[in-house]
């Protein structure tokens, strides 16, 4: 009988150990040897000795972590198979970010599949969640109350277009994370016809210079540092969910305060942080999503990693799916926190 993934997938303080394959999954804090599923900060943290991930993420933890991202690097094109330890092991697109991965490990029968974060929406800027069949699904729950279903995006982008359109004279302010979302923003806007120039904070450049070199075109874009203020009315500017609040604003006409993210679903959350336009725009799964994805996978059983546990596992559970909550602290910590 194959040996069950609870035998030889472990969680420790550094995080998910793979025993049989010698290596941990997005630790929390410098190992030896790292599988990365994407770049975010709360999963690709530096120092490690070795690195494994796919190309793109390992360029764009190059650009976040300098030499910090890893001694040593190796370059796992998804869908390639590679044998760590006694393990088979491969990346398959999580449709998170660019470069976002789950990883597939298969040992002596049993296979388990870490999904890191994802969403199953089209996202032009990244590769589509593929589903894979396994005997446990560890999956996040960032997201997992039947409160978050979210909006199509496009129509989150035609309001903020509107906006535009009725306050020409007013910047508007998107707050959004510097990887993943302010590049997806980007890609829907040029979608929606905006052919202007997309004003960037200094946080965005670099990363958006990166997705360029990894071929993901951007159109016009323009540093706000340093603008004169005629040229950013009417104009759509992205910063950092926290720029409304710095003094670096002070320097756009009148702002219009939006921000993109799946938290702006529950109107406080929107209240609390000055936010004027909530846009619904999220880089992880809803409700209706990650219960879709259990049925997707077929895992007869399922561990969460960290969010809303409760309600997702009790969710499966009605359908016969087991449930774990791994209450891995130190994830979701960056890319939706805020505002």
């Amino acid at each position: 009988m194959p040996p069950h993934p609870r035998t030889w997938l472990r969680v420790t303080p550094q995080g998910l150990f793979c025993a049989p394959g010698g290596f941990f999954i997005d630790p929390l804090r410098a190992v030896d040897r790292a599988v990365i599923t994407h770049a975010h900060s709360d999963h690709a943290r530096p120092g490690h000795q070795a690195v494994l991930a796919s190309p793109a993420t390992l360029a764009l933890m190059r650009t976040r972590l300098g030499d910090g991202a890893g001694q040593t690097q190796q370059a796992l094109i998804p869908g390639e198979l590679l044998r760590l330890g006694e393990v088979d092991l491969s990346l398959i697109p999580a449709g998170h970010v660019l470069g976002s991965t789950q990883v597939v490990m298969d040992y002596r029968g049993s296979r388990a599949v870490v999904s890191g974060d994802y969403k199953r929406i089209a996202d032009p800027t990244c590769d589509a969640f593929m589903p894979v069949r396994c005997d446990v699904f560890v999956t996040e729950a960032t997201f997992a109350l039947p409160v978050f279903r979210h909006p199509p995006p496009a129509g989150e982008i035609a309001r903020l277009l509107a906006s535009v359109a009725l306050f020409p004279e007013r910047t508007h302010l998107v707050g959004c994370y510097s990887l993943g979302k302010c590049q997806r923003l980007i890609a829907l806007l040029r979608a929606a016809g905006w052919d202007r120039p997309i004003w960037l904070h200094g946080a965005h450049v670099a990363l958006c210079a990166a997705y360029e070199r990894l071929g993901v075109p951007l159109g016009a874009l323009r540093p706000a540092t340093g603008a004169a203020k005629s040229d950013l009315a009417g104009a759509i500017v992205l910063a950092p969910p926290s720029a409304a609040a710095d003094r670096w604003a002070r320097r756009l006409p009148d702002p219009v305060v939006a921000a993109a993210s799946g938290w702006m679903r529950v109107r406080g959350r929107a209240r609390q942080g000055g936010v004027e336009l909530p846009l619904v725009i999220s880089d992880h799964a809803d409700w209706d999503e990650l219960n879709a994805t259990l049925d997707d996978v077929g895992a007869p059983e399922v561990w969460v990693t960290h969010g809303r546990e409760e309600a997702l596992i009790h969710a499966a559970g009605t359908r016969g799916i087991e449930g774990h909550a791994l209450r891995l602290l130190g994830y979701g910590e960056e890319d939706e926190a805020a505002p």
